[in-house]
């Protein structure tokens, strides 16, 4: 065997501005192959607009067509095209070889102190984003003489951050955004005991039953529920049908569209050991997509288990009302801001919620008094938990109701690409 190469994927760029770039992978097959094609590419800001997939079970082929869901992303069409050939298996040869195993890039930390201002973590997280460096924990502190001390825990996809070369452009761009308030910025190995997930600090439990539960009753009122206008979302509808064709299960979605749904899709299949034999994902239409997928296990047989049904049709319409949880709730003195998303069996993260979620408070002018990414299990799954504590020097009363409604609802807007 060796190792995939360019020709695997080929990414042409659109003839004008904003017209779609499609992207074109062809290779070597594995179940859950789809949903690191579409978290790689929500990973560097894209929207998915239509794609096409077909495999016979060895060989792959995807089409899709993708734009920036914000005209300020720059995209690194380039570098897209590298981490979409890292993600390929393998090719089969006609004799043997037997490729190195790629470890896992190394864990570092960053760690810088400065005096804080509105919108600061936002700005460092962009930064991160820009450069292609996963966080993978945080820990940001607010001392009561008005500065910040960060700690992020961060992995380099180019896997260059061993350089010095790339260490001080990562120094120089973040003393660029953080100006004559930066007091110190250092970045360093992290120590090996820092290697495993850190977990985030405790939730109380009425919290954490709100913020994990697996279903949603449609009259209850809850500390999530949606906005009027939103309610849209609940009309999501899933059909599995096995009359259709002999060796293969249809699956029918009709859904709000949001950013990173064909990925929440691919997510769900892929933790159910499901492979997409041939799929089409049609251009929105009045704000709602259509998905149809013709499924199978990864052993090929059709999905006729009447149970099995039942659970991928309810966790399906679960990710596509509630992909990412969001909610505030009174810690103490303090009001807390709390999103979680479901973690792969693989356990990688959803991209870029960190960066949504600073994007929309820096919006509403709304300071971080201290913020935390960690790694919760409840609803025997895990979960990325994503806890800020809110200042309360903005313009909102954080006690209010009203207040609070409108921070979930701009920070969900945003998550979701509304």
């Amino acid at each position: 065997m060796v190792n995939a190469n360019d020709d695997a994927v080929l990414v042409q760029r659109g003839r004008s501005p904003g017209e779609p770039c499609v992207v074109t992978v062809n290779c070597t097959d594995k179940t859950g192959l789809g949903c690191d094609i579409c978290r790689t590419i929500l990973d560097f800001g894209l929207l998915i607009v239509k794609g096409d997939v077909s495999t016979d079970g060895k060989w792959c082929y995807v089409v899709l067509w993708v734009v920036p869901y914000d005209r300020s992303i720059r995209v690194q069409w380039t570098n897209l095209k590298e981490r979409l050939v890292s993600l390929c298996p393998p090719c089969p040869m006609p004799f043997f070889y037997d490729p190195p195993m790629k470890k896992p890039s190394h864990l570092y930390l960053l760690k810088f102190c400065c005096l804080d201002r509105r919108g600061l973590l936002h700005d460092v997280t962009q930064v991160l984003v820009v450069l292609e460096l996963k966080i993978e924990s945080v820990k940001v502190t607010t001392t009561p003489d008005g500065r910040v001390l960060d700690l992020f825990f961060i992995r380099d996809n180019v896997e260059l951050l061993h350089t010095k070369e790339r260490q001080l452009e990562t120094r120089q761009r973040l003393q660029s955004v953080l100006g004559e308030s930066c007091i110190s910025c250092e970045l360093q190995l992290a120590d090996s005991h820092c290697e495993s997930r850190h977990g985030v600090s405790s939730i109380s439990p009425t919290a954490a039953e709100e913020l994990f539960r697996s279903h949603y009753s449609e009259t209850e009122h809850h500390m999530q529920a949606l906005s009027a206008d939103m309610t849209r979302l609940k009309k999501a509808s899933v059909n599995i049908d096995n009359a259709m064709s002999p060796s293969h299960t249809l699956l029918q979605i009709h859904c709000v569209d949001h950013k990173g749904l064909l990925y929440d899709i691919m997510r769900t299949l892929k933790d159910h050991d499901i492979q997409i034999v041939f799929g089409r994902f049609s251009l929105v239409t009045k704000g709602y997509r259509d998905i149809d997928l013709f499924i199978q296990h990864k052993d090929g047989r059709k999905i006729v288990d009447p149970e099995k049904e039942s659970t991928l049709s309810s966790h399906l319409k679960m990710e596509m009302l509630h992909p990412l949880r969001v909610m505030i709730t009174t810690r103490g003195p303090d009001t807390e801001l709390l999103v979680a998303n479901p973690v792969e069996l693989c356990r990688h993260g959803r991209p870029r919620v960190f960066y949504d979620v600073t994007r929309a408070l820096k919006a509403l002018s709304i300071c971080i008094f201290l913020a935390e990414i960690g790694r919760h299990t409840a609803a025997d799954r895990e979960w990325e938990v994503y806890r800020f504590l809110l200042d309360e020097n903005c313009e909102y009363q954080l006690l209010s109701v009203a207040a609070r409604s409108q921070i979930v609802d701009k920070v969900r807007r945003t998550l979701m690409g509304w």
